[in-house]
């Protein structure tokens, strides 16, 4: 669940990096294709490039075959309606060919189409073919094909190559403007590059003025991917120096940056120095949310601070920030692996009577949890509380509850569960043998036995006491023998 909070975190980042003049693809990067009025054609075409019976030699000897009319268009259909089954091989090659029978009648468009598709599914090999063929044939490269590029690039840890196809840029026929210059500081960004993207705005500071707060956002997170805080801090000074005042999204990025690096390094300061932050984006009129204190929660349940989780819980609800569903979650998976089952109990009937439907996850992961430290009396009464809900999808959680009820012995609970899946229609993954008792192996703890002294620690001590005192007097008797 960590993991969820921050995918949800850098989503919630992402979707508000760009601004209005810097929307990035947000539907599928060719929906304005023309329809096809030959989709026989296009079946045929797509069947071919989608067989998996033969080679590549093969397929370029079915495609040369085509008897009918080959255009851009109909390219940009084929890759589109195969670029998920087909084998990006089999893709390349077709459109190799398609390159090679059109020549100049393929349109850039569909080329440049063609190197987003390869980009999304991150053929790198691909790529260089392409962007070697678009450079010989003195095509031009759209601002958006680069943007994808270089996000691609960024993540296959190619950054060198990103910034080096923005730097020769010229030489794709694509502008360095606002858009390419955006793209790449975010692609760098994205990965914790964020001294390089740095340079980037060094060096085109003229072509950025209009967007000047994207920027700071994109350098802020790059820093606190690397956990500085000192440097995310110095970025939220040179903001306000600017006159660009920073928004929710900027102070949480910074909270996280803070939290996770007094997480490895300060535990004990994870509380106070949040707080700060808080107190400081209040002071600037930006109201700490749920996500805020969720970031803090979040690194307090990994260092299991459960006194610490509880008063950040009780200080939303005094402060007028009214808990969501993860930080009920995060408060109460702490309890849980701590051994505080009651109060992680109280917890979720507290979020309940709150009104609060949390998401499956919710509940798939406390009661994977509580199953792995051997109380599934409160998985069960958990999964209760998941059914009364009506969220479904409760097949995850019966193939968790009936084998550890089987193999810890109640075969009973677990047959009535698995007739209740049964009469919910349920499909079941976990086999019907771990019914039977005699094939599931039923476990049972055991524990060395410790030798126990039921002797009375005093009288040991002085049993002990005289047994010493008698062998030193009878040592000295010996001495005085030998003299004698």
């Amino acid at each position: 669940m960590h993991v969820l909070l921050n995918s949800t975190l850098k989503r919630f980042w992402l979707q508000n990096v760009s601004t209005q003049n810097f929307k990035l693809l947000s539907v599928s990067l060719y929906s304005m294709l023309a329809p096809v009025s030959t989709p026989d054609q296009l079946q045929e075409l797509r069947s071919t490039v989608t067989s998996t019976i033969g080679g590549l030699d093969d397929m370029e000897l079915n495609l040369s075959k085509f008897s009918g009319s080959l255009t851009s268009s109909l390219v940009a259909q084929t890759i589109d309606s195969c670029k998920h089954e087909a084998h990006t091989r089999r893709l390349l090659r077709f459109f190799l060919w398609s390159n090679k029978i059109l020549n100049y009648d393929l349109e850039d468009k569909v080329y440049n189409y063609a190197l987003q598709v390869f980009a999304e599914k991150k053929d790198h090999i691909a790529i260089e073919i392409l962007l070697s063929d678009l450079l010989k044939e003195g095509r031009a490269m759209e601002a958006s094909t680069f943007s994808v590029l270089a996000e691609t690039l960024v993540k296959l840890e190619r950054e060198d190559e990103a910034l080096g196809i923005f730097k020769n840029l010229g030489k794709y026929k694509c502008p360095q403007d606002e858009f390419t210059v955006t793209a790449i500081i975010n692609a760098l960004c994205s990965k914790g590059h964020a001294k390089r993207a740095e340079g980037v705005v060094w060096h085109h500071k003229d072509k950025i003025r209009g967007v000047l707060p994207c920027i700071y956002r994109s350098l802020l997170y790059g820093w606190s991917v690397q956990r500085h805080v000192k440097e995310a801090r110095r970025i939220m000074q040179e903001m306000k120096s600017a006159g660009v005042i920073p928004d929710l999204i900027c102070y949480n990025t910074f909270l996280r940056c803070l939290c996770e690096r007094n997480l490895r390094r300060n535990p004990s300061g994870l509380v106070p120095e949040a707080l700060n932050v808080m107190l400081e984006m209040r002071t600037y009129n930006v109201a700490p949310t749920s996500i805020s204190y969720n970031i803090l929660l979040s690194c307090l349940g990994r260092t299991r601070r459960v006194k610490e989780s509880g008063r950040i819980l009780e200080m939303m609800k005094n402060s007028g920030c009214a808990p969501d569903w993860m930080s009920y979650y995060l408060v109460a998976k702490v309890l849980y692996l701590s051994g505080r089952f009651g109060k992680g109990k109280k917890i979720v009937d507290q979020m309940i009577e709150e009104g609060l439907v949390p998401d499956r996850k919710f509940y798939y992961s406390l009661i994977g949890i509580l199953c792995g430290v051997e109380r599934v009396n409160y998985a069960l009464e958990l999964f209760e509380q998941m059914k009364s809900c009506s969220l479904g999808g409760y097949g995850p959680v019966y193939d968790v509850l009936i084998p550890k009820l089987c193999r810890g012995g109640d075969f009973y609970k677990g047959r009535e569960l698995w007739d209740e899946a049964t009469r919910m229609g349920i499909t079941l993954r976990c086999s019907r043998n771990v019914l039977d008792p005699s094939i599931t192996e039923v476990f049972i703890p055991r524990r060395k036995l410790e030798k126990v002294s039921f002797v009375d620690c005093s009288t040991a001590k002085s049993e002990e006491k005289v047994r010493k005192y008698v062998g030193k007097a009878n040592k000295k008797n010996r001495t005085k023998r030998k003299k004698k």
